[in-house]
């Protein structure tokens, strides 16, 4: 349970790295490396008086996840990846400030989108927003994950199940885990002042994922499209709020 005070903080966190996310979006465009991201993120999240929450993470190498095509997730940044036209990419950012942690991420277009991307990419979108409408005092865990999947599965698309959410606050990742599939009514009882990411990863294929042999990088066993979006929300005394808009 966060105090009033860290919920404040929270919501600066979460303002800087929403801020930082939207900074990159803007600059992306063919032909830059993922690497650049990285560089871009580092940049930002230190003007903003923050530091990446991600580098060094149980030994991750970069400030930023950079998940292209059919990279669901941990997509490492590198000098020799670049973005060609067509492409999606997911950036994840995680800012670190004031003591706690401000965690989201987007996909977007590079250059013209094939159809199947605009889809999956909009499905995911989507899914997000349909998990966080459920978050409300009263309701249960397992409401969120009910929400994606029945959108998802009404749109001709999968929900990474191996993955999920998490709570954050002074850590970035903390209790509980937060499945984006399941049964509505079930787990935990959401209760106001606590904070956790809703962040579904959507498959254009199977839900079924592989992980690279750089240890990071999870992958579409299909070699299909994966998008993800993710906001940070709090649930507060009359609903709740995303911290990362």
């Amino acid at each position: 349970m966060l105090t009033r005070t860290e919920q404040l903080r929270m919501r600066r966190a979460g303002r800087a790295a929403a801020g930082t996310l939207a900074h990159v979006g803007r600059a992306l465009r063919v032909g830059m490396s993922t690497a650049d991201i990285d560089r871009l993120v580092r940049d930002d999240t230190a003007r903003r008086g923050g530091r990446p929450s991600q580098l060094g993470f149980h030994g991750f190498p970069a400030a930023v996840c950079t998940s292209r095509n059919h990279v669901v997730c941990h997509g490492v940044p590198s000098v020799q990846e670049l973005l060609v036209d067509g492409d999606i990419v997911n950036v994840d950012v995680t800012t670190h400030l004031g003591g706690v942690h401000g965690d989201t991420s987007a996909t977007f277009f590079v250059g013209t989108p094939s159809p199947e991307a605009r889809h999956v990419v909009e499905t995911a979108r989507r899914c997000r927003d349909a998990g966080i409408a459920v978050v409300r005092p009263g309701a249960r865990l397992g409401d969120i994950g009910h929400a994606i999947q029945t959108l998802a599965r009404a749109e001709g698309c999968s929900v990474v199940t191996l993955y999920g959410g998490h709570g954050i606050g002074r850590e970035m990742h903390e209790p509980p885990f937060v499945a984006h599939t399941g049964p509505g009514g079930d787990g935990p009882m959401l209760r106001a002042g606590t904070a956790f990411t809703v962040e579904p990863m959507i498959n254009l294929g199977g839900p079924e994922v592989d992980t690279l042999p750089d240890g990071w990088t999870v992958v579409t066993r299909d070699r299909r499209l994966s998008a993800q979006f993710e906001h940070t929300v709090l649930v507060t005394d009359g609903g709740h709020a995303i911290l990362t808009l």
